[in-house]
Parts: C-alpha cells; sequence; structure tokens
C-alpha cells in the first residue's frame, strides 16, 4: 500500500477516533469511549500493518495527533464565564493593581532565575543518577525546558512575588549543591 494512501487513512482513524471520544466527553453513550480507543488501537494496529513495528505506532501517533488537533481547531468556541453550581463566582485574578515592576520582576523570576534553576536540577539530576554517564546528561538535558516551564508557569500563575523568588532561588541553591556534592567523577 502507498504510504501516502495509508496516511490518509491513520487521519480518518483519528478523526473518527476523535469523535467518538469528543461526543463522549460531551456527556453522550459512555460506550463511545471504548469505541474511540477501539479505533485508536485498531489505526495502531493498521500502522504496524503498513510502516512495519519500528516506525508504524510512531507515525500513526502522529498522524492521529494532527487529526485530533484539527478535530478540535473545528470545535472551538468561546463562551462568557458562568456562575458555578454552588453559586460561586468563577476565579478571578489577583485583585490588587497591576504595577510594572511587579510584571518586570516577574518576568526576572520566570525567565532568567527559572532557567538557573532549571539547569541546576537537570545537571544534579544528571550527576545523581545511576548507570551510564552519557545517558544520565541527555536525560538531565531533557530534563532542563521541562522544569523550567513547570518554574515559568508557577511563577507567572504565583499571586506572591516573594514566595516564587524564595522557591527559584532555593531550587537554585539546592540542586548545584547537591550536583558539587557529588561531582561527574
Amino acid at each position: 500500500m502507498n504510504q501516502s494512501a495509508a496516511c490518509i487513512i491513520l487521519a480518518a482513524f483519528g478523526v473518527s477516533a476523535g469523535l467518538f471520544l469528543k461526543s463522549a466527553w460531551n456527556g453522550a453513550a459512555r460506550w463511545r469511549v471504548l469505541a474511540g480507543w477501539g479505533v485508536i488501537v485498531a489505526a495502531v494496529g493498521f500502522s504496524i500493518w503498513s510502516f512495519g513495528s519500528g516506525r508504524g505506532p510512531f507515525i500513526a501517533a502522529s498522524v492521529m495527533s494532527l487529526a485530533f488537533l484539527a478535530l478540535v481547531a473545528t470545535g472551538h468556541e468561546r463562551r462568557t464565564a458562568t456562575l458555578r453550581k454552588n453559586g460561586n463566582a468563577p476565579p478571578e485574578p489577583s485583585e490588587r493593581r497591576s504595577k510594572v515592576w511587579r510584571g518586570w520582576v516577574r518576568g526576572i523570576l520566570a525567565g532568567p532565575l527559572g532557567g538557573i534553576a532549571a539547569i541546576g536540577a537537570g545537571i544534579a539530576f544528571a550527576v545523581w543518577m545511576p548507570g551510564e554517564k552519557v545517558t544520565a546528561l541527555v536525560l538531565g538535558g531533557l530534563l532542563v525546558p521541562l522544569i523550567w516551564a513547570a518554574c515559568m508557569a508557577w511563577t507567572l500563575a504565583d499571586d506572591r512575588i516573594g514566595r516564587a523568588a524564595l522557591v527559584l532561588s532555593g531550587l537554585t541553591i539546592v540542586s548545584f549543591a547537591a550536583a558539587a556534592l557529588k561531582g561527574l567523577a
């Protein structure tokens, strides 16, 4: 079978699985969850048959993810916030007025300080991870962007700048100290 045709069939599998799962999410019959996951399993099986066991699952995951994304993008709608069932208003941002210096401090905390803390955590992970050092360095390097993103999201979402500064500074100090204790020997 032609690889382009197989990718189109995988996209059709992805759209149908997405429709099943989306309708189950909206409160329709619960059997659609099983049907959606069944279509996903069938698509992975088809991709293994079409592309082989090495490339098939990865191609299926990639093509079906794009199909899911297209399906979700077609149903995008913007709604106004409504009251919750218990009568409370939806969560509001900080009640305090925004000031320019607070934005700059948040940006400095989220960007450079969060990045330094993430690098320290990645180095500490690489130093303390048992096994082959090359693997430890690669995994530590792959963790850095994830930890940095988590630090940035938490810093920008937290209302208290001082707490964010203390936690990021503490993470930086502890992670670099832990890395220095053992070293890369």
